[in-house]
């Protein structure tokens, strides 16, 4: 039985799906005003990963990640820009797909946007009007009446009373008290709109994912999940205003990524250690980041800093060398064995990813001693079983010639670097074994390695 931590109620639970043997989850998406960064990347790691794990326990996962395409971060930027809002929103999707991408990502089942989804917006904050948990203001917006909602808090664990009293209110606020919430806001003269019985205007941010994810999965669903930072006030406004529109519960497990940090401090733009994802693919393998990512818990605090990222790369070479020059047997002839078992143990235990990369190492382990024993039909066996659990975790699903020759920047490209090796061979052939060791040291300099063996010499970037 699946384990997980519920952020809700501050415990691990088993997990039983509401449909059985089907699992709906709704993750918070990008909003896309900018490119995507490590933060990001936690994220969409974390739940791809966790999408991956139910599926391959047999479960139906109909994922749901949004896109916040509205947004007064988006309005601004495209000001600055002197662009076109969605031109803007377009630019940075597209961003966002190649980044996951590279990074290994699926692609969610839905990925609806806010902008699609208006009329669906309109139709839930008219019902929490027509119900009294809502109300227009003098100046145009329509804000959720905290106080109509007596489990306000229960998330996060904050209490009502205290957020009233430390609330600050700008004066131009027409808010009932200072824990309410914009559900509509009225349009700024040459801001984009939409027509609502409330006037012109646009959603306010936590009204958009309620309106989606029970447009998509319905009115309750199994697992709502994002980043660390949106548990309170997003979810807790999303708890409120979806329980107070439908009349039922509106999610039964609340994950939560960890947090990132930067050489051990928060990142953030003030302290210059914001990094986007495509800074960090631009100096590091994508795999190497995803491995980083992978080898901690999706819970834990991740710290990210060049030596952190320098042994994720050691260690799924490591993984990679197990599995260099071998054929892996066919899936249909390596059925279960005691690692697979072990991996879904960890698995289970709240999606213990620090505990299955342990198994493939012990996997990777075993490859190897194999083959010191001239045994390679148990080594390929095992090689199908490391290449099988590694993709649960989307890890080892690359040639491991390719992995190890992967272009990341240095001086040489492996047009180049095969040059080189040829001129060495040819040295060697001479008997000029002086010239042989001086270019294998130019290659070294250079993060080169090359392996002679009896079928040759291979290379790879170290």
């Amino acid at each position: 039985m699946i384990r997980i931590y519920n952020t809700l109620t501050q415990k691990k639970e088993e997990f039983q799906p509401i449909e059985p043997g089907k699992v709906r989850m709704y993750v918070c998406g990008m909003t896309v005003y900018d490119y995507c960064h490590l933060g990001h990347a936690r994220v969409l790691v974390a739940f791809d990963v966790i999408t991956r794990y139910l599926r391959h326990r047999g479960y139906d996962v109909h994922y749901v990640r949004n896109i916040t395409d509205i947004d007064d971060k988006i309005l601004r930027r495209a000001d600055e820009n002197g662009e076109v809002y969605s031109d803007l929103t377009e630019r940075m999707i597209r961003a966002m797909h190649e980044d996951e991408a590279k990074l290994g990502v699926l692609s969610p089942d839905e990925e609806p946007r806010a902008t699609a989804y208006i009329d669906e917006i309109i139709a839930m904050i008219h019902k929490l009007v027509s119900s009294g948990h809502a109300y227009a203001a003098d100046n145009g917006d329509v804000y959720f009446a905290v106080e109509s909602f007596p489990d306000y808090g229960k998330l996060s664990k904050k209490k009502l009373e205290d957020l009233v009293a430390g609330a600050r209110v700008d004066v131009q606020e027409a808010k009932r008290s200072p824990a309410d919430f914009a559900l509509w806001k009225a349009a700024k003269p040459g801001e984009v709109s939409w027509p609502s019985p409330w006037g012109e205007g646009r959603p306010g941010w936590h009204i958009e994912c309620s309106a989606m994810s029970t447009q998509c999965l319905g009115d309750t669903f199994d697992i709502h999940g994002g980043g660390p930072d949106l548990l309170f006030p997003h979810h807790e406004n999303e708890i409120a205003q979806s329980e107070c529109a439908t009349g039922h519960k509106f999610v039964h497990t609340w994950m939560h990524a960890g947090a990132i940090r930067v050489n051990k401090e928060k990142m953030s733009k003030s302290l210059g250690n914001f990094f986007t994802i495509r800074e960090i693919l631009d100096k590091y393998p994508a795999e190497v980041v995803r491995y980083f990512l992978v080898s901690s818990h999706y819970r834990s605090q991740v710290d990210y800093s060049e030596d952190n990222l320098a042994e994720a790369g050691r260690t799924l070479t490591k993984l990679y060398h197990a599995l260099r020059g071998i054929v892996p047997a066919k899936e249909a002839d390596v059925p279960e064995t005691g690692h697979d078992r072990r991996f879904i143990e960890v698995m289970d235990d709240d999606f213990n990813t620090a505990g299955a990369i342990a198994v493939l190492h012990g996997v990777a382990n075993e490859i190897n001693q194999y083959r010191r024993d001239g045994n390679e039909e148990e080594a390929k066996k095992s090689a199908a079983v490391l290449v099988r659990l590694g993709a649960v975790l989307g890890l080892l699903q690359q040639d491991p010639e390719a992995f190890f020759q992967a272009d990341t920047g240095g001086e040489l490209s492996a047009e180049e670097i095969e040059g080189l090796i040829q001129a060495r061979a040819d040295a060697r052939k001479a008997k000029n074994f002086a010239e042989a060791d001086r270019i294998r040291d130019e290659l070294a300099e250079k993060g080169i390695i090359l392996d002679d063996s009896r079928e040759g010499t291979t290379w790879r970037r170290g």
